[in-house]
């Protein structure tokens, strides 16, 4: 049964995101129409969502952590629009809709990632709800998570096909494509928030983790899933000979593999928070949300 999940959260930011504008110029008008259609397609925002979850266990204010979490989803969906190309992945569907290169062209996608990540770093360096340094720290935890030692670097590696061969190779395949956005969700959330300590330890074992397991899930439905409730093609992992957790290890130990990743995870999320409260985790401590997105991401079926 799927886990219920922090839907105030993704609602506070479905209103953010809508009030984000990017053009100054009807010059480029047409290039923040198509930055726009693929940031605001219906998504469960869980990048974002697990940031403003982090900011409520670790005593930051909603108001201090939005413009990070704009951030996160701003990247994302760059890393959409690109993966989705010809060159990449070629996908004509994404989110229940035309992908961008569909939509506006290729060339405007391109344009329209190259957009979004750009302003993703001036919305988070402009926009300071948290004291300078902390968002500068947050800053650099991002860039890195996302750079060549992280979200860009494991797609070179995943469409070079460069991974070492084994269950390690593939677990560090996506450690970097997917887990290092996942993992900057909750990490330069403690940078905003000034976390050190044992807690911050915790806190990125946890989040590596997670990002573990959304990939193990993401790969047993692209095998399992409807392209309706994927919003995307189904089995497209396959059709480009891409190794997946299915494909290693098949659909069976891919959810023994999948259960064990969640119990692991919830582990850490335990510790992380005795850290922080020196409460053990219950289903009303500040970890309350991060317990429901870690369920959700488990039990999610799109």
């Amino acid at each position: 049964m799927k886990a219920a999940y922090p839907e105030h959260l993704r609602e506070e930011v479905e209103r953010y995101l809508e009030g984000m504008r990017f053009s100054k110029a009807r010059l480029t008008s047409g290039l923040e129409e198509a930055m726009r259609y693929s940031l605001l397609a219906t998504g469960k925002r869980i990048r974002p969502v697990l940031a403003l979850a982090t900011a409520h266990a670790v005593g930051l204010s909603r108001e201090q952590a939005m413009p990070l979490a704009a951030t996160l989803e701003l990247i994302h969906t760059y890393s959409l629009i690109h993966d989705d190309l010809p060159a990449m992945d070629d996908d004509e569907l994404r989110r229940g809709r035309p992908t961008c290169h569909v939509a506006f062209g290729e060339d405007v996608a391109i344009l329209a990632g190259d957009g979004l990540y750009a302003e993703a770093f001036h919305h988070l360096l402009s926009v300071r709800r948290a004291a300078p340094e902390r968002v500068l720290a947050a800053a650099v935890e991002l860039a890195g998570a996302t750079g060549v030692n992280g979200m860009v670097g494991g797609q070179y590696v995943d469409v070079s096909a460069s991974a070492p061969e084994g269950p390690d190779g593939l677990r560090r395949l996506h450690e970097l494509k997917t887990g290092r956005l996942i993992g900057a969700s909750v990490v330069c959330v403690l940078s905003l928030a000034g976390v050190r300590g044992p807690a911050t330890i915790a806190f990125r074992r946890f989040a590596a983790e997670l990002g573990v397991l959304f990939q193990i899930v993401d790969d047993i439905l692209d095998v399992t899933g409807t392209d309706e409730a994927l919003g995307k093609p189904r089995g497209s992992d396959e059709r480009h000979g891409k190794r997946t957790y299915v494909s290693e290890f098949g659909i069976d130990r891919a959810r023994e593999l999948a259960a064990e990743s969640h119990q692991t995870a919830r582990k850490a999320l335990a510790q992380a928070a005795l850290a922080v409260t020196g409460l053990p985790v219950t289903g009303s401590a500040p970890t309350a949300e991060l317990e429901q997105i870690t369920d959700f991401i488990y039990t999610r079926t799109s």
